[in-house]
């Protein structure tokens, strides 16, 4: 099959046309001495853009027409300098955009692990940031979660030997509801529950996993053609729920929210009582970004009733006052929330209240997406 992707010719600014005039009349001697002398570097030269691999199985590539909607979104809000990459050419959508991709039809992560698979990919594309949305086949193959996310090690091993610096969004997997496998579903739930502490687990400074939910809100029986692939409502779901997260590891640019005149950025937090002993409890906090516009970050004010005390949370970072306050921010890799998504924090609490079921109180504040 012949390569369709772009050949991408560097652009010729008229400043260095005279250097490349030069070069053309080098072989005839009509150079001038001062034409000779060596061109100082074109201070305006663009920075190399910052190089971006969608990589996943069909949901990412055959066609991935969320990868054509995110594309343009990210350009509509000014990051211009960005080149989705991949060993994969545009495969369809009918809509402009960069169209490489590493989403290929079939494959499970466990075999790309175990077959090594990635490092070529890698070498041949040179990625910064890396968009994956991985494991479809794997749950549908009934393989472990376990085995999974033992192959997403493997993976960011290899992306990390490759670029140290990588910056990786895994996403929390669509649903998925086909009609040969009952099973699926529940099968995407137990993965997905997975994630977030594997992330947590991976994430460093130098080179951030953050989790991306795209589990939540999505409806296979309308965001989908056969209960697995995305149809024109789930491109456009897809695409919102990767835009503010990939946004904030590109910074802030003309146009991103935060400018002047933008919505005003709100948050819920609600509390939700799991289980309750002697002394004590478990309890849910669900975050949701109920605002127009994504936010990077998020801080919820708990105040537990009865005198309780929060003493532990997961998913969040905890600060306690004295006065049984408690101060809960996102964990980094889970502050970044699409319009209408939403995250959840767990903790326990001590408390000499007796049997009543445990409450409190909860606010929420926004970070604006950078």
């Amino acid at each position: 099959m012949p390569d369709t992707r772009r050949l991408r010719l560097p652009r010729l600014s008229i400043r260095s046309l005279p250097g490349l005039l030069a070069a053309l009349l080098l072989p005839f001697g009509l150079l001038t001495p001062a034409a000779a002398a060596a061109s100082p570097p074109d201070a305006t030269a663009a920075a190399d853009p910052v190089r971006i691999m969608p990589l996943g199985d069909s949901i990412t590539g055959s066609p991935g027409c969320w990868r054509a909607l995110l594309w343009n979104r990210l350009q509509d809000a000014g990051h211009t300098g960005i080149d989705f990459v991949g060993t994969l050419p545009p495969q369809g959508c009918g809509i402009a955009h960069d169209g490489d991709n590493e989403g290929h039809g079939g494959e499970l992560v466990t075999n790309v692990a175990s077959q090594g698979l990635l490092p070529a990919r890698l070498a041949a594309t040179r990625p910064d940031i890396v968009v994956m949305h991985f494991g479809t086949n794997d749950v549908w193959s009934n393989i472990a979660p376990d085995r999974i996310l033992a192959a997403y090690d493997t993976l960011l091993a290899q992306m990390r030997e490759s670029n140290p610096d990588i910056r990786v969004l895994v996403a929390q997997l669509i649903p998925m509801n086909p009609a040969t496998c009952a099973a699926c579903a529940q099968r995407v739930v137990d993965l997905n529950a997975r994630i977030p502490a594997w992330a947590a687990g991976a994430h460093t400074s130098r080179s951030p996993v953050v989790v991306v939910d795209q589990w939540t809100g999505f409806d296979t029986a309308i965001d989908t053609y056969d209960g697995v692939h995305p149809d024109a409502s789930g491109d456009e779901k897809i695409a919102a729920r990767w835009f503010p997260a990939l946004a904030a590891q590109l910074g802030s640019t003309p146009g991103d929210p935060g400018d002047p005149g933008d919505p005003t950025l709100t948050c819920t937090a609600s509390f939700r009582s799991v289980s309750v002993w002697q002394g004590g409890y478990q309890a849910e906090v669900t975050v949701r970004n109920t605002s127009a516009a994504p936010v990077r970050g998020w801080t919820v004010t708990l105040r537990p009733a009865d005198g309780a005390r929060v003493t532990q949370v997961w998913n969040g970072a905890l600060k306690s006052a004295a006065d049984g306050t408690a101060t809960v921010a996102d964990a980094g890799w889970n502050g970044a929330l699409a319009p209408g998504a939403s995250t959840a924090f767990g903790l326990i609490a001590t408390t000499t209240a007796g049997p009543a079921a445990p409450a409190a109180t909860a606010d929420c504040a926004a970070t604006p997406a950078s």
